[in-house]
């Protein structure tokens, strides 16, 4: 059998979602602050260095955050590369893998044809164009793992399902519900004492790591995110709000690979997920916008090729209603702004953006909103307006399309102290210490 289309397909995968992320970081599209987390991390990482991010607060540890040691293997290559680029093309990457494993899963199944084109259904998948737009995640790291432990699931290794499944421990706290649940589907195939042992083996992680390792690294000695499950409205309400939207994101991650997931063993991985984001009292975790479906869909496309594999008369109606589904999920997606002209023009903001920048010496105490966040991470003791704390910043930069303040009156408030506006050009504003 050829496999050479699925590595292709992986390649162009990479490269396409690559371009597309750094193309939103020229045009200073605003996200989210996890770049620069991530991007201040990897640096610490790189010169050896406990991972201290101030963008989170001054001197907070990263691991007390949340567990996810496995990017440090990314140090040598921010090492040669010391840009926040570099996490969103390790990202295109990772996922690049995980099209090539499971488009060559799926040919070595199911023939060329219909393996490339569910490989090329799985590239284009809602959650892999949402996490490519929400910039780089730890838990795109999951992503090739997930693909490989369900491609050896499929083929019955189940000895490598155990071993892919395990690295999956270094990736997030969370996914230790994922490998119990890998375990439970080893169980639910006939494999019941690798099943159990995995099942088991994933719990005791999560007991261990949310228990006793992020606590010694956290200053407050706990985990942060317990609060989240229910949060004040407890655990029902909290379930039971925005039904319609839960089930959307549901339907829409089976639709997509025609239903035909449902019928397979492997389809309960995804259960713990969809678990802790449908009962997390934060809105953003229940549909299917940024990065939380992420590792949902390798799951669910493996999901698909272990019943056509086994059902053949399933392949086409599946097919025709996972390109359907995809078809309606494409309407306004990320990848659609490929075809926008403005997409490859330089933002208009882009060069306030960049006269703002170069007003601030390298090494400096930057304090910034969310609007230059990610451009500023790579040069600069960066912190971030909401937990700055007692810190004190040599320069304060403000997007007025984000803060609204007087930047001269926050800063004497905020810090007790002067601060000069040196530059406000274009909507962004820099303010120096000092008058």
């Amino acid at each position: 059998m050829d496999r050479r289309p699925a590595w292709i397909l992986g390649i162009a995968t990479t490269l396409v979602y690559s371009v597309l992320a750094v193309l939103r970081f020229r045009r200073f599209t605003v996200t989210s602050w996890d770049n620069a987390i991530f991007e201040q991390a990897l640096a610490a990482y790189a010169r050896f260095e406990a991972p201290i991010v101030t963008v989170k607060g001054p001197g907070y540890h990263i691991l007390g955050d949340h567990f996810s040691p496995i990017y440090a293997v990314l140090a040598p290559v921010y090492r040669l590369f010391p840009h926040a680029q570099t996490l969103l093309v390790a990202q295109a990457v990772l996922l690049g893998i995980s099209v090539a494993v499971i488009a060559s899963l799926a040919v070595r199944h199911l023939g060329s044809l219909i393996g490339t084109l569910i490989g090329v259904l799985y590239a284009v998948s809602f959650g892999l164009q949402s996490a490519v737009a929400a910039d780089f995640h730890e838990v795109a790291f999951a992503v090739p793992l997930l693909a490989l432990a369900g491609a050896a699931f499929v083929e019955a290794r189940y000895d490598r399902v155990i071993w892919w499944s395990l690295p999956l421990l270094l990736v997030k706290e969370d996914l230790g519900f994922t490998v119990a649940a890998i375990g439970l589907a080893l169980w639910l195939a006939g494999e019941r004492r690798k099943g159990l042992g995995l099942g088991i083996g994933g719990v005791a992680a999560v007991a261990i790591v949310v228990g006793l390792v992020i606590p010694s690294f956290n200053t407050g000695d706990a985990y942060d995110y317990v609060g989240t499950l229910g949060g004040d409205a407890g655990i029902w309400s909290t379930l039971t709000a925005e039904p319609g939207r839960k089930l959307l994101t549901v339907a829409l991650t089976f639709a997509i690979t025609g239903a035909a997931a449902l019928l397979s063993p492997w389809a309960v991985v995804v259960a713990p997920t969809l678990l802790w984001r449908f009962v997390g009292d934060n809105p953003f975790y229940w549909g299917t916008e940024w990065h939380y479906s992420l590792t949902l869909m390798p799951v669910v496309f493996v999901a698909m090729i272990d019943v056509l594999a086994r059902r053949p008369r399933l392949v086409w109606p599946a097919v025709l209603l996972s390109a359907a589904a995809t078809v309606y999920t494409l309407v306004g997606s990320p990848l659609t702004t490929l075809a926008d002209p403005d997409t490859w023009r330089e933002s208009p903001r882009a060069e306030a953006a960049e006269g703002a920048i170069s007003q601030l010496p390298r090494g400096a105490a930057v304090e910034s909103d969310l609007g230059l966040l990610t451009h500023l991470a790579t040069d600069y003791e960066l912190y971030w307006r909401g937990t700055i704390g007692d810190a004190v910043p040599d320069y304060i930069v403000f997007d007025s399309a984000i803060s609204s303040d007087d930047i001269v009156q926050y800063g004497r408030k905020a810090h007790g102290t002067d601060f000069t506006v040196v530059y406000d050009e274009g909507g962004y504003t820099v303010a120096r210490r000092g008058t």
